[in-house]
């Protein structure tokens, strides 16, 4: 939506017509065309609904905004028979309440707008013949068919078909990713070559798309520390703001500088300051495929001095493999203790778990069902199979299941995992995972931005923790961690008070997400655990993503500060000074008045354009 079609949307008709009425009133006014009474009338028309968001303000959230200070301008224009200094500085007024409006309901469409939207109707296979649908009409199980050009509505699994899927809508990616029959799609992406049939899996509002929407949204009412400042500052002005007032007329008894006052002392840009660059900001970032969940963690993000980084799944890519087994038990072959280990790992959902069964699929064996299944966290799981008792886990779970090790065992840059069967050492599988992309040079780029302290975390074993981390530039590394000693490392690092963001899969690091001050989960698309958990949510397993949103946070509170000193501080205390110098009078003042307004508009805005290096 352009800024035309915002600035003169039916939305806005009653602001722009109480403008047109009270020019036109003064205009004629002026030449002696118009009446004082017509004047008057047309003046308390564009007054009414200053008052109304005055007294709205007032009663509700107990607050003093510009409204009240150009109401009591205007009646003491009035009862100080200024009338034409008065209307002119209630138009005046009134177009910069308009622009106010009008910027910060932009700021709010270019969300949606960047993100895009879904089609209202579906076209859907039922009995052999295509029929278009309503998306509200659409029910989980229903066929739809997405042709190339056309956006996917639904959430689905694709059934038929195969083509190109530009995902940007929700990743932030534009590169289209190829889908065939077994792939997921979501809905708000575009088929840009192919067809495809999709199996719905999701209700509407239950989405990928929908909930970003929600939550993006949802980020708009949560405020930012600066803003709740502000918000107090502005409070704690207003009485001394009237008590100056006051004195300047009791000294002066000049009624056209009481009123050039008033419009300049009121603390409406110091409001208007934040809300814009923080709606602008995350705006900006979901159009990254960044969802930050509202300006208290977007100015969280910009403080931050610690990152703490999970490994598995994180600063690697998650999809460990097995590179060799190492046999120390010659009673058993090689297809026996991978079957055995798999059986162990069957209902295990972690990813080394199925890096021993992708391990055994490749050999192409059978493994049954474990009976007397445990996971142990952070060590492995335990197991009955075969009738005999299986352990499948790391060294220290080894340890204190009191199962001998031999010290010949040592593999500098693999994870181990060592089974047990009924106690004793059979084997070792080692098994390696690939560091991410771009890995280091996000760990350098994170440094130039003024992160102090860079952590890794990982429940794996000292040796292979200090491979990953030499490699990607890493100096700092705690290992064999359970998760709840994550916790602990994350409370220990803030009792100085230090800010700490933990960056995850979203799901395994749940609790350290939340105890951190701020939550990142990496490769959430699809995944509501992850969207709950985190503060902010990264719709792509991409690492640059995590220096982008810093940059972005750092660069809208640069932003924030910016409004405040120049948009606000100086044009205020200029036009203060100026008045009170009485080199401009009440229709000057509400003039330069559209100039704070204005600056705080552009500055804000240019965050959804403006190129934020990394």
């Amino acid at each position: 939506m352009n800024f035309s079609q915002i600035f003169f949307s039916r939305q806005f008709l009653w602001e722009i017509v109480r403008i047109l009425t009270v020019g036109i009133a003064s205009l004629l006014f002026y030449f002696d065309v118009f009446p004082l009474p017509l004047l008057l009338v047309a003046m308390a028309f564009g007054l009414y609904s200053l008052v109304k968001s005055a007294i709205k303000d007032l009663i509700k959230e107990r607050k003093i905004g510009t409204e009240l200070f150009i109401t009591i301008a205007v009646i003491v224009s009035v009862l100080g028979k200024e009338y034409l200094a008065g209307s002119v500085v209630l138009m005046i007024i009134l177009i910069a309440e308009y622009i106010a409006s009008a910027s910060g309901e932009k700021a709010r469409a270019s969300i949606k707008e960047l993100i895009g939207s879904v089609p209202k109707t579906a076209i859907i296979k039922r009995e052999n013949r295509e029929e278009t649908v309503a998306i509200i009409d659409l029910k989980i199980g229903d066929i739809i068919i997405v042709k190339a050009g056309e956006k996917i509505p639904v959430d689905g699994n694709i059934i038929g078909g195969s083509g190109s899927v530009n995902q940007a809508p929700i990743t932030g990616e534009s590169v289209p990713v190829e889908k065939a029959v077994g792939s997921v799609a979501f809905a708000g992406t575009i088929v840009e070559l192919g067809a495809l049939d999709i199996q719905m899996t999701k209700a509407v509002k239950d989405t990928v798309f929908s909930r970003i929407i929600s939550l993006v949204e949802e980020a708009e009412s949560q405020q930012a520390p600066i803003e709740k400042f502000t918000d107090k500052v502005a409070s704690w002005l207003i009485p001394v703001v009237f008590i100056f007032v006051g004195a300047v007329y009791f000294f002066t008894r000049d009624v056209k500088l009481v009123i050039a006052l008033l419009i300049f002392t009121s603390p409406a840009e110091l409001g208007l300051a934040t809300p814009l660059v923080t709606i602008a900001a995350i705006a900006r970032a979901a159009r990254e495929g960044i969802l930050i969940k509202g300006g208290l963690f977007l100015e969280e993000l910009a403080k931050v001095t610690t990152i703490v980084f999970d490994k598995t799944g994180t600063l690697t890519v998650g999809s460990p493999t097995v590179n060799r087994v190492e046999i120390t038990d010659n009673s058993y072959t090689e297809n026996q203790l991978v079957q055995l280990a798999a059986t162990a790992d069957r209902r295990s959902s972690h990813p080394l778990a199925k890096a021993i069964l992708n391990y055994a699929d490749k050999l192409k064996l059978a493994y049954a069902e474990p009976t007397n299944f445990e996971v142990i966290k952070g060590r492995g799981v335990k197991a009955d199979a075969e009738g005999k008792s299986l352990m499948l886990g790391n060294k220290a779970f080894m340890e204190e299941g009191k199962v001998s090790l031999p010290t010949t065992l040592i593999n500098l840059t693999d994870t181990a995992i060592y089974l047990s069967v009924n106690n004793k050492l059979t084997c070792v599988f080692y098994v390696s995972d690939t560091i991410r992309d771009g890995a280091k040079d996000m760990i350098t780029g994170l440094r130039k931005s003024g992160i102090k302290n860079i952590i890794m975390l990982t429940g794996d074993n000292p040796e292979t923790a200090k491979h990953v981390a030499n490699q990607i530039g890493i100096t700092d590394y705690r290992a064999n961690l359970l998760p709840e000693d994550k916790i602990n490392i994350i409370k220990e690092l803030q009792k100085d008070g230090s800010k700490i963001a933990m960056v995850g899969d979203g799901i395994n690091d749940a609790p350290a997400l939340v105890q951190a001050n701020i939550g990142i989960a990496m490769g959430a698309m699809g995944t509501e655990a992850a969207m709950e958990a985190a503060d902010i949510v990264l719709m792509q397993d991409k690492l640059d993503k995590i220096a982008l949103a810093r940059a972005i946070s750092k660069r809208a509170f640069r932003t924030i500060k910016e409004n405040i000193i120049v948009g606000v501080g100086v044009v205020h205390v200029i036009g203060i000074t100026l008045v009170l110098l009485k080199v401009i009078g009440p229709i000057e003042a509400a003039a330069i008045h559209l100039l704070p307004d204005t600056l705080v508009f552009i500055n804000s805005i240019k965050l959804l354009r403006i190129k934020i290096e990394k």
